[in-house]
């Protein structure tokens, strides 16, 4: 009967963990539209309250921000109040590596780092003061088509009241940096804090812009529940090991 509850509580136990785990692998996306593809209109172009005919569904923001749609940003270009807007790839010229869209796909957002310069915001509900969470997101550094000279990117990213920003990428004349897969960790200080991403690139003469995809927010697992059930399994190991050495 001892041996049979004792099998019985480390299955028990063994099958808390396992749940644990499925739980926190599904620890679900914070983020409203992450991947930029809710859209007003189906369409490459400027958005924010500077273009109010383009908006990205929970996203806002008064710079010089594009929506481009899959391959369109060395060839059709984004239509907005300076006009179309490309920039340097393979389409207009440069052997830089640009691809049609980023690695999660679809639409992504370029933001002009030295022009009209404002943040890509949105408010992220559910989160509480005090929780870890994770903020993560493709980038790259690329420069406005018909532009020369080498250019510096990054993103400067805030969450709440805290601020960190990605590394700064050099870019050169016509180039295209390469998209990168970052994460950084918060803590939040308030409940439902806003999420920002400025772009900030140098010089402003010579279009320096950020590229950002597959935006998520995700909350940091707690390890207390892993830690106890863990801790409870080496309980029952010993246990078992007593009774078996008081058996001999």
């Amino acid at each position: 009967m001892a041996r049979l509850s004792l099998r019985f509580l480390t299955a028990a136990f063994l099958a808390g963990l396992v749940g644990s785990g499925s739980a926190l692998a599904a620890n679900p996306n914070l983020v409203l539209n992450g991947g930029f593809e809710q859209t007003l209109v189906n369409v490459s172009s400027q958005f924010g309250s500077l273009y109010p005919s383009q908006q990205v569904t929970g996203w806002s923001t008064a710079g010089y921000s594009l929506l481009y749609k899959s391959g369109a940003a060395d060839t059709t270009g984004a239509i907005g109040n300076y006009g179309v807007t490309k920039l340097w790839g393979p389409s207009t010229g440069a052997a830089n590596g640009l691809p049609a869209s980023s690695p999660s796909g679809g639409n992504y957002v370029a933001s002009d780092g030295g022009f009209e310069v404002s943040p890509i915001s949105q408010t992220i509900s559910g989160l509480a003061s005090g929780q870890r969470v994770e903020v993560s997101f493709y980038w790259a550094g690329a420069q406005e088509y018909g532009y020369n000279g080498a250019n510096t990117e990054k993103w400067q990213v805030t969450l709440g009241s805290s601020t960190q920003s990605t590394p700064v990428v050099n870019n050169v004349s016509h180039g295209f940096t390469g998209w990168v897969y970052q994460t950084l960790t918060f803590v939040t200080t308030v409940a439902n804090p806003v999420l920002s991403f400025l772009a900030v690139g140098t010089p402003s003469g010579q279009p320096p812009f950020v590229l950002l995809d597959g935006v998520s927010v995700t909350v940091v697992p707690e390890p207390a529940t892993g830690t106890i059930l863990i801790a409870g399994i080496a309980g029952l190991i010993g246990l078992a090991r007593r009774r078996r050495a008081e058996r001999i």
